[in-house]
């Protein structure tokens, strides 16, 4: 099983390195967030379970530092709030959640960055619909199919798999190569 595992796990890592239309998308991708940043605007993110750790990994690593220290860039996962996370979601409904906080918080040249193994998760579509009406950049982050998020988004990343763990697993490794490519072009060395 292992073995299995890992081979499916370089599999589509070669998939990746094979797919330049991709790896477009993903400088496109670092190139959105570049220049949000560039009009101080602001990277929220979001996404359920291991996506919703996977939105949270990638706003540490802007606003913290990823290789090396430089200033804080202002990224943030939208989930993080528990008290609001819990009162929205009772008081309105879980498919609530990201939106209303985009409401609050976003403004046009902001980035939403939306994570969703499937595509279709009610309250990450709900959170792309409200950024697009804030005239905020989104960019999704999928796996194969994509699903309703393939109309959805203005960037959308989908990972060529549809095992849900190897789908995250490159979230990750995309997220860290936005990352590097956002950290180089602000703060060169």
């Amino acid at each position: 099983m292992i073995t299995n595992r890992i081979r499916e796990a370089i599999k589509i890592k070669e998939s990746i390195l094979q797919d330049n239309d991709l790896q477009e998308w993903i400088m496109k991708a670092a190139q959105i967030c570049i220049g949000a940043f560039r009009k101080e605007g602001k990277i929220l993110l979001c996404g359920n379970g291991g996506s919703a750790a996977d939105a949270q990994h990638i706003a540490a690593e802007l606003s913290g530092r990823f290789y090396y220290d430089r200033p804080p860039l202002d990224a943030e996962a939208l989930h993080v709030n528990t008290s609001y996370l819990t009162a929205v979601a009772n008081d309105y409904s879980y498919a609530d959640i990201f939106s209303r906080i985009i409401q609050g918080r976003g403004k046009a040249g902001d980035v939403l960055i939306a994570f969703s193994t499937s595509g279709n998760s009610p309250n990450v579509l709900k959170a792309l619909e409200t950024a697009a009406l804030k005239k905020m950049s989104t960019i999704g982050f999928t796996g194969a199919d994509g699903g309703k998020m393939r109309t959805s988004c203005d960037i959308l990343i989908r990972v060529p798999s549809e095992d849900t763990a190897r789908i995250q697993e490159n979230h990750i490794f995309i997220g860290h190569l936005i990352c590097e490519i956002i950290e180089k072009e602000l703060f060169p060395k």
